[in-house]
C-alpha cells in the first residue's frame, strides 16, 4: 500500500525515536519545542535547557505501548540537566524501548528460540545563550537496536544495528513583565533537526541500508498571565519525516544518508502537493493555577495519505514544595479500535537550585 498513487508512506526503523516520552509534551498533542523549558527539554529542544528557572532538574518517564495489544512493551525515558551558569547548560538522557518478547521461527515454522527485543539511545548535551532571548543547542547520541540478536533465519545472519547522530536545536523567548500586578506575556519560537545520522543495517544478506528516522520540527507557542496566579500556555509544532518518499523503485534506498534526509523536501512523486501532506501538525494548551496544579489538552493530525494519525490527549500535573513534579497524559485516537487507544504516560521529576542543594547539606 505504501508502494501506489495514494499512499506513498516515509517509513524508518527506530520510531521509538519519535514517540513522545514525557507525560507534560504528550498531554498537549505531543508539542513541544517552543513549550517553557523543564528537564525533558533534552528530547524537544535542548536549546531551552539555559533558560531554566531551577539549576538542576531530572525527569523520568513510563509508557506501556499498545497496551491493547501487547502486555510487555514499553517505552522508558531518563533526562537530566545541569546549568553551568546562567548562559550554559548540559544535559544526558536515555531513551529505552522494550519490544516485548519475539517468538523466533523460520519458513518452515519451526521454533528458532526467544528473544527480548529491545532498542535504545544515549544522548550527551550542551546548551548555550548566544543573547538574552536566542540559544542553541547541539546533542549528541549512540543509537543500538538489538531486534533479534544474532539469530540466523532463513539464511540471513542478523546482528544489532548501531550507529551515531545528532540535533541542531534553537530557542527563541522574548518575555515581558508588569512587576505591579504580576502579569506576564512571554512569545517564543524553537527548531529542531534530531535524528541527523549514518544508515542502519540489520545484518549479512538484507537488501540495504535502512534511513535513521531524521525529523525536521519547528514550534511557538505564547503564554500569559493576568495576575501571576492563573497562567495559560499555547503551542504548536508542524514535524516533517526526513525520510526519502517511497516510489516504487529502489532508487531512494542506494542513497546517502545527508542526500536522502534533505532530499526527502523534493522526491514525492506528485510534487509539492505530496510534500505538504507529509508535514503533521501537533496542537496544545496548558492550563496552571499558581503554578502548583496543571491542566493540559491537545490534538495531533496527520494527512490520510500518510499514516493517517489523529488524535486527542489530556492530561494533568501538579508540583510539591517548588521541587518535585507529577505529570499524567493519556490519548484519545479518532479511529475505532486504533492500537494506541488507552496510551499513557506517567512522568516523576525533581529540580533544585544550587542554594537548596547547600540548605540540605548544612541540615544535615
Amino acid at each position: 500500500m505504501a508502494q501506489s498513487d495514494t499512499l506513498r508512506i516515509p517509513q524508518s526503523p527506530l520510531s521509538f525515536l519519535t514517540f513522545a516520552p514525557d507525560a507534560r509534551s504528550a498531554a498537549m498533542g505531543e508539542a513541544g519545542v517552543a513549550l517553557s523549558p523543564d528537564a525533558n527539554s533534552t528530547y524537544w529542544n535542548a536549546a531551552k535547557l539555559p533558560y531554566n528557572s531551577k539549576d538542576f532538574g531530572v525527569s523520568a518517564s513510563y509508557t506501556p505501548w499498545l497496551r491493547n495489544v501487547i502486555d510487555d512493551m514499553w517505552l522508558g525515558y531518563l533526562s537530566a540537566y545541569k546549568k553551568i551558569d546562567d548562559k550554559q547548560a548540559v544535559g544526558v538522557a536515555v531513551n529505552y524501548f522494550n519490544n516485548g518478547e519475539l517468538d523466533l521461527r523460520n519458513a518452515t515454522g519451526a521454533n528458532l528460540g526467544y528473544f527480548n527485543s529491545r532498542e535504545m539511545a544515549i544522548n550527551g548535551t550542551y546548551s548555550r545563550k548566544l543573547s538574552k532571548n536566542f540559544s542553541m543547542g547541539l546533542t549528541l547520541k549512540y543509537i543500538s537496536s538489538n531486534l533479534a540478536g544474532n539469530a540466523v533465519i532463513n539464511g540471513v545472519s542478523l546482528k544489532a544495528a548501531r550507529t551515531v547522530a545528532g540535533d541542531i536545536s534553537a530557542y527563541y523567548r522574548k518575555q515581558y513583565l508588569n512587576e505591579d500586578t504580576g502579569g506576564e506575556f512571554t512569545w517564543s519560537l524553537g527548531a529542531v533537526l534530531s535524528n541527523l545520522g549514518g544508515k542502519i543495517n540489520y545484518g549479512s544478506g538484507t537488501d540495504t541500508e535502512n534511513f535513521i528516522p531524521t525529523n525536521l520540527k519547528v514550534g511557538g507557542g505564547v503564554s500569559f498571565s493576568a495576575d501571576g496566579r492563573n497562567k495559560f500556555n499555547l503551542i504548536a509544532d508542524i514535524s516533517k519525516l526526513m525520510v526519502p518518499t517511497p516510489d516504487g523503485t529502489n532508487i531512494n534506498s542506494t542513497k546517502g544518508a545527508l542526500a536522502g534526509a534533505f532530499g526527502s523536501f523534493s522526491d514525492a512523486p506528485n510534487g509539492f502537493k505530496e510534500e505538504i501532506q507529509e508535514a503533521a501538525i501537533a496542537l496544545g494548551a496548558e492550563y496552571w493555577y499558581n503554578d502548583i496544579f496543571a491542566i493540559r489538552g491537545g490534538y495531533f493530525g496527520e494527512n490520510k495519505n500518510k499514516s493517517g494519525r489523529k488524535f486527542f490527549t489530556a492530561g494533568a500535573g501538579i508540583r510539591f514544595a517548588d521541587r518535585y513534579a507529577v505529570d499524567f497524559a493519556y490519548m484519545f485516537p479518532v479511529a475505532h479500535n486504533s492500537p494506541l487507544a488507552q496510551t499513557l504516560r506517567i512522568s516523576l521529576g525533581v529540580y533544585l537550585n544550587k542554594a537548596e542543594k547547600l540548605d540540605v547539606a548544612d541540615e544535615n
